[in-house]
């Protein structure tokens, strides 16, 4: 599995990037909610045939930079990665979403850290080591132990030998404010 790669294919007009003044930039007076929209179902149709992959979120800098986070059950390889940036690019010219070029698109996995932002990511990472922050920022890192439709259980582990305890908490989602996968060294 890859995490983190990043596939970048600017456009012609690269040059002219950040240049327009916001929000005269988007294009035939889209605001940003309603390119994500478009986007969003571009992407959505273009994973359609792809099993185990979903479109994790989209983000668009008053630059016109848009990156495009797209995640899998088993993991997302990069050559995927890139087959589905030119493809995404490819639709986007032929929408005429951006007429003058002026854009740039990044398609990438998330990494590590991004936020877990779906239900589906928290599935995908039980038995990972996890550092979730609650909406009163404490934070709580543990061994994911499971997710469902209302929350997930975390394993806190204190103590050392024969002093170690474990804590499962129950988390609810609406008192989570992030959830990020740690790595063990």
């Amino acid at each position: 599995m890859i995490t983190g790669i990043s596939i970048n294919f600017a456009s012609a007009n690269d040059k002219k990037k950040g240049t327009d003044s916001f929000p005269s930039s988007f294009p035939y007076g889209m605001n940003n909610d309603e390119q994500i929209r478009k986007l969003e179902q571009l992407v959505n149709g273009l994973l359609a045939g792809e099993e185990g992959l979903f479109l994790v979120s989209i983000r668009i800098k008053p630059t016109n930079n848009i990156r495009v986070y797209v995640d899998g059950d088993q993991g997302v390889g990069i050559g995927r990665l890139a087959t589905i940036n030119r493809s995404l690019y490819k639709k986007m010219e032929e929408e005429g979403m951006y007429p003058d070029g002026n854009f740039s698109l990044e398609v990438s996995s998330p990494g590590l850290e991004e936020p877990l932002k779906l239900h589906r990511q928290y599935l995908k990472n039980i038995g990972r080591k996890v550092e979730v922050t609650l909406l009163d920022d404490a934070k709580i890192e543990g061994r994911l132990l499971s997710a469902d439709q209302i929350g997930i259980v975390v394993e806190e582990e204190k103590g050392k030998g024969k002093k170690k305890e474990l804590i499962q908490h129950n988390i609810l989602f609406p008192d989570i404010k992030t959830t990020k996968i740690q790595i063990s060294f």
